[in-house]
C-alpha cells in the first residue's frame, strides 16, 4: 500500500472470482484470450476461465478493463470473441499490427530525422508514440483513478517525462517496444493454454438425440441426463453414458492417454469425448453435457492455476512491493537531481529506473511455466489440479502404492475356495456374496462373479478395511480379512493361499468359519517396468496395502518392490506416510475411499484411473484419467523440467532488474536501451515457460 494507493494485479496475481460455472461458461463460449501474466496474476481462477478473458496489465477484477483503448481498439473482440477469433493469425490480429504500426513509424521518424527532416521527423515520432502508448496508457490511467499501480503506469510516467525532456523518439521506442511484448506475450500465453483448448476441441458442438418424433440434432451443451444418444461411426461422445444398444470400440487416447481401444457393448459405461469406432450405439446420458466427465477434467485444468506454489509465491513476495518501491526511488532520485543543481540529466535517470526496475518479466516467469506444463500433460491423461501441486509434483523423492487397482489390474476373480467339508464350499460363496451385492470393493465383484444369483442379506454394515457384517436366514453372519475373522482350523490352508499371492476373505456364520475365499488380481503388465524406470530416476517405491503380509511381499517380489507396509487400516496407510515424509517427498497413489486419508496426508496425492471413486479423486493433488502406470515416471519427469524452468525464469528475472538498476542509474543505458534489453528478457523468459509444454508425458513410445 503506497499512501492508500494498491498495486493492482499487474504485478502480483490479484484473484478475480468468476460466478459463471465454469464447464457452462467454457462450453458457451469455447474462447479465452490469453493476456500476459505481467497484467494478469499467474494463478488467478478467474484468469484462466475459458469463455471469459483473463485480467490485463493493472486489472482490479471490473470488466470495464476490456474496453477499446486499453489494448488497442480491438480488445473488446478478442476478450469475449468467438472460436475463429481466438486463432486468427497475427496479420488479422489489432493487438499485434498497431504495435507493428508503431514501430514502422519509429523506423520513419527515425529516418527522417537522420536526413535532416527534423520537424516531420518529429511529427512521425509522435504518431507512433500515440500508436504504441494506446495499448497501454488508457488501462493504466483508469486504474490510477481506482488508486492501483501497476506496470503499465510506470511505462507511462517514463514517456511523458520523455516527452517533457524533449525525447520524443527514445518515448516513442519505448512505447512501441513495451506494447509489441506485450502483444508476443498475449500470443505466447494463448499458445500455453493450447493444452486446455484441446481438451474443450474434445466436445462436439452438436449432438444427435432420439425423441418420440424421431432423431433430433440439438447443441450439445443442452443434453440432460436419460436423453438417449445416437452415435454414428465416427462420433465422438457428446457426454458420459451407459450404452443401451450396438457394440463398437472406442478411441479414449485423447482422455485416457492410452491408444488401444476399448470394446463396449449394451451396460458399458462410455466417456464423453471418446470417438466411436464403426459401429451404431444408443447410448443413454447418465450426465447433463455441460456437467460430464470431460467438462469435470476440464474445470480441474483450468482450477489448476488458482493454488500457487512455492515460486509464484516467491515471485508475488518480490514483485508486489517492487512497484511502489520503484516510484519512490524514481521520486528520491529526481529529487536528488533537484538538490545537486542537474534537474535533466537526473529526473531522465529516473525515468529509466522507473523502466528498469519493472518487474514485468518476474510476474510472468512462473504462470507462463504452469500453464504450458498443466496444459500439456492434461492433453495425455495428467489432470494437475494446482499450480502448487505442480510444483511439489517435481519434488517427489518416494512413490507410495496402493496394491488394488493400482499395481493390479483391479480384476480380481476367486482362484480357490477352501472349505471343511464340500457343502460349506458353496455355502461360504453364498453367504459371502449376500454380504457383497452393493458393495463398491474390488474383491466384491470377484465374489458376486462367482455367484451370478446372489441373495441379499439384511443389516449390512461395512467397516473400512476389515470385512462387513449382515444377517442372513436369521442368522449373524461376517466375511472380512484374517486380521478381522480368525480362520480358525483353516489356518494352514490360509497361509498356503497367502503364499500364492492370493487375498484371502474368511467367511463367518454365527460365529462359526465356513471357509476362505481366495482371490486373485494380477499384477498390471508394465507395472515392475515403472518400478525400474523409478529406480533408474532414483525415485523410491513403496507398497501400502490392507492385504497380508506373506499376501504383500508375494507381490511385491514380483514388482520389485523392497519397502511394504502390509495389513494396513486407512489411518494406518496415512501414518505411514507421515512417516515416509520425515525423510523424504512423498506421493501417495490410489484409487479407493480407504486410500483418501494417506492421499490427503501425502506431499502428492495421486488418484489413478477414470473409475477411482469419487472420493480418492477429491482427495488427491493430480489424477490419471488412465490406469498405464508408465505415465508416472513421466508425470514425475514432466514436473521436474517445470520446475527447473520455473527457476530458471525467476533467476532471469531478478537478474536482469539487478543488472540493469545500476546501469540506468549511472546512466551507463539511456530509456531505449533499458526498454530493448528489459523486453527481450521478457520473450526469452516466455520462450523457456513454453519449453515445459514440449515435454510431454505421453505414452507414444511405450503404448504404440
Amino acid at each position: 500500500m503506497l499512501w492508500g494507493i494498491s498495486v493492482s494485479a499487474e504485478c502480483c496475481g490479484e484473484d478475480d472470482t468468476s460466478t459463471t460455472p465454469a464447464p457452462r461458461r467454457m462450453l458457451a463460449m469455447r474462447a479465452t484470450r490469453a493476456n500476459d501474466a505481467c497484467r494478469a496474476a499467474d494463478d488467478a481462477p478467474g484468469a484462466l476461465a475459458l469463455g471469459a478473458r483473463p485480467p490485463r496489465v493493472g486489472d482490479d477484477n471490473e470488466h470495464d478493463e476490456a474496453a477499446p483503448g486499453e489494448h488497442g481498439p480491438a480488445a473488446g473482440e478478442h476478450d469475449h470473441g468467438a472460436d475463429d477469433e481466438e486463432h486468427q493469425p497475427w496479420w488479422r490480429d489489432l493487438n499485434v499490427l498497431i504495435p507493428l504500426a508503431a514501430g514502422v513509424l519509429l523506423l520513419i521518424g527515425y529516418g527522417l530525422e537522420w536526413s535532416g527532416f527534423e520537424l516531420a521527423g518529429t511529427i512521425v515520432l509522435g504518431a507512433s508514440l500515440v500508436a504504441g502508448a494506446s495499448t497501454f496508457v488508457p488501462g493504466a490511467v483508469r486504474r490510477l483513478l481506482r488508486r492501483r499501480l501497476g506496470v503499465g503506469l510506470l511505462m507511462t510516467i517514463a514517456a511523458v517525462g520523455a516527452v517533457l525532456l524533449g525525447h520524443v523518439g527514445e518515448a516513442a521506442a519505448l512505447a512501441f517496444l513495451f506494447s509489441i511484448a506485450e502483444a508476443l506475450e498475449d500470443r505466447a500465453m494463448d499458445k500455453a493454454r493450447g493444452g486446455l483448448r484441446a481438451l474443450l476441441g474434445l466436445m462436439p458442438d452438436t449432438a444427435i438425440v432420439s425423441r418420440l418424433s424421431g432423431e433430433v440434432t440439438i447443441p450439445a451443451h443442452e443434453l440432460r441426463e436419460l436423453d438417449i444418444l445416437v452415435v454414428r461411426p465416427g462420433d465422438r461422445i457428446a457426454t458420459d453414458g451407459i450404452v443401451v444398444s450396438g457394440r463398437s470400440s472406442l478411441d479414449t487416447s485423447a482422455i485416457t492417454g492410452e491408444s488401444i481401444p476399448v470394446e463396449v457393448g449394451p451396460a458399458d459405461f462410455v466417456a464423453a469425448g471418446s470417438i466411436n469406432g464403426n459401429g451404431l450405439l444408443q447410448v443413454e446420458a447418465t450426465a447433463d453435457g455441460t456437467d460430464n466427465s470431460l467438462t469435470a477434467i476440464v474445470k480441474l485444468v483450468e482450477q489448476a492455476h488458482a493454488q500457487k506454489g512455492a515460486r509464484a509465491r516467491l515471485a508475488d513476495r518480490i514483485a508486489k512491493p517492487l512497484v511502489p518501491a520503484v516510484l519512490i526511488a524514481a521520486g528520491l532520485i529526481a529529487l536528488f537531481g533537484i538538490l545537486v543543481g542537474d534537474t535533466d540529466t537526473w529526473t531522465e535517470r529516473a525515468l529509466v529506473v522507473l523502466v528498469a526496475a519493472s518487474p514485468c518479466a518476474l510476474a510472468i516467469a512462473v504462470p507462463v511455466t504452469v500453464i504450458s506444463a498443466i496444459g500439456a500433460a492434461s492433453r495425455f491423461g495428467l489432470i494437475i489440479k494446482s499450480g502448487a501441486a505442480f510444483e511439489r509434483l517435481g519434488t517427489v523423492q518416494l512413490v507410495a502404492f496402493d496394491k488394488t487397482g493400482t499395481l493390479t489390474r483391479n480384476r480380481p476373480a476367486v482362484a480357490e475356495v477352501a472349505a471343511a467339508t464340500p457343502d460349506d464350499r458353496d455355502e461360504a460363496l453364498r453367504v459371502a456374496a449376500s454380504l457383497e451385492v452393493h458393495s463398491t470393493h474390488p474383491l466384491a465383484a470377484a465374489i458376486l462373479a462367482a455367484v451370478p444369483a446372489a441373495e441379499q442379506a439384511a443389516d449390512v454394515t461395512e467397516y473400512p478395511g476389515d470385512g462387513v457384517t449382515g444377517v442372513l436366514d436369521g442368522e449373524p453372519i461376517r466375511i472380512g480379512n484374517p486380521r478381522w475373522v480368525p480362520a480358525g482350523a483353516l489356518a494352514d490352508q490360509l497361509s498356503s493361499m497367502e503364499e500364492s499371492g492370493m487375498t484371502v476373505v474368511v467367511v463367518e456364520r454365527s460365529g462359526t468359519v465356513l471357509g476362505l475365499i481366495g482371490i486373485r488380481d494380477e499384477l498390471k503388465p508394465e507395472a515392475a517396468e515403472t518400478i525400474a524406470e523409478l529406480k533408474r530416476l532414483h525415485i523410491g517405491s513403496a507398497m501400502l496395502t490392507g492385504d497380508n503380509t506373506r499376501t504383500a511381499h508375494a507381490l511385491a517380489l514380483q514388482v520389485g518392490i523392497s519397502e511394504i507396509r502390509a495389513e494396513q487400516k486407512p489411518a494406518d496407510k496415512a501414518q505411514a506416510i507421515v512417516d515416509f515424509q520425515k525423510h523424504r517427498h512423498t506421493a501417495m497413489i490410489g484409487d479407493g475411499i480407504n486410500d483418501s486419508p494417506a492421499l490427503a496426508t501425502a506431499d502428492v496425492g495421486i488418484a489413478m484411473g477414470a473409475a477411482g471413486s469419487a472420493a480418492a479423486i477429491e482427495s488427491a493433488d493430480v489424477a490419471f484419467t488412465g490406469t498405464d502406470l508408465r505415465l508416472i515416471p513421466a508425470a514425475l519427469l514432466h514436473a521436474r523440467r517445470g520446475r527447473r524452468i520455473m527457476t530458471a525464469n525467476i533467476a532471469l528475472a531478478l537478474g536482469v532488474i539487478v543488472v540493469l538498476f545500476p546501469l540506468a542509474l549511472t546512466g551507463v543505458l539511456g530509456l531505449a536501451g533499458v526498454v530493448l534489453v528489459h523486453e527481450l528478457a521478457e520473450v526469452v523468459i516466455i520462450a523457456n515457460g513454453i519449453r515445459a509444454a514440449r515435454h510431454r508425458p505421453v505414452l507414444e513410445a511405450t503404448v504404440a
